[in-house]
């Protein structure tokens, strides 16, 4: 959670994060949160609703409408400073918290890493396929996490059909770079190049620590 949240909040500190919401103008409006949620992709919309199901009428539930409007769109229609300090206010109920929690794990980290053992990969690995699918989806277009990894697959043969396990991450992370140089909000590759690209090279395929790497220009490091 620490390496994925240095890249989506530059910091360390990911359960500081819950009350997270801004624009930052990647066209998919609100992102927020411990990963990144956003109102323009749908996953906002969905842990809203769980949220709401799990906690009627909570500070968000008045939002869902203008959540189902704006879904596919950067649009803050319906939204707007309102739903920045409902969100905010929100944050505090430990029932949001874990509504957050539970959609991470439901949407990107469980399926990212049964996937990653699945194909024979270790920590790195995990991290590597986790770390995608936050930013590009679970999806099978050729910018989501499962084109990224049918071309790499076309590349280089995974852990479990017999393949090198660098030589496909390598693969991988090539395919990964690919997908975000076409969008421009995503140009900067550092969380690829500066980060999982380090651990690979120096051959830490466990993700033992110490741990340092840079993403955006900043440094970190995990000690132990």
């Amino acid at each position: 959670m620490e390496l994925v949240s240095s890249a989506e909040n530059s910091s360390l500190d990911w359960k500081a994060q819950y009350a997270y919401i801004e624009d930052i103008d990647d066209g998919r409006g609100y992102t927020a949160g411990i990963i990144g949620f956003c109102s323009g992709t749908g996953d906002m919309l969905g842990l809203v609703v769980l949220y709401t199901r799990r906690r009627p009428g909570n500070p968000l539930a008045g939002y869902l409408p203008a959540l189902r409007q704006v879904n596919g769109t950067d649009s803050h229609r319906g939204l707007g400073p309102g739903f920045v300090k409902a969100w905010r206010a929100a944050a505090a109920d430990p029932v949001f918290r874990r509504a957050q929690d539970d959609e991470r794990d439901r949407v990107y980290f469980g399926p990212a890493v049964a996937r990653a053992e699945a194909d024979g990969l270790r920590a790195l690995g995990q991290f590597v396929y986790y770390d995608a699918m936050v930013m590009h989806g679970p999806g099978a277009d050729p910018v989501s996490f499962g084109g990224i990894r049918a071309t790499a697959m076309r590349k280089a043969r995974t852990p479990a059909q017999g393949g090198d396990e660098v030589t496909y991450l390598n693969a991988f992370l090539d395919a990964r770079k690919a997908a975000m140089r076409t969008e421009e909000a995503h140009a900067d590759t550092s969380r690829v190049d500066t980060a999982q690209r380090v651990f690979l090279r120096s051959g830490n395929l466990d993700l033992d620590p110490p741990l340092r790497w840079k993403v955006y220009g900043d440094a970190y490091e995990i000690a132990r």
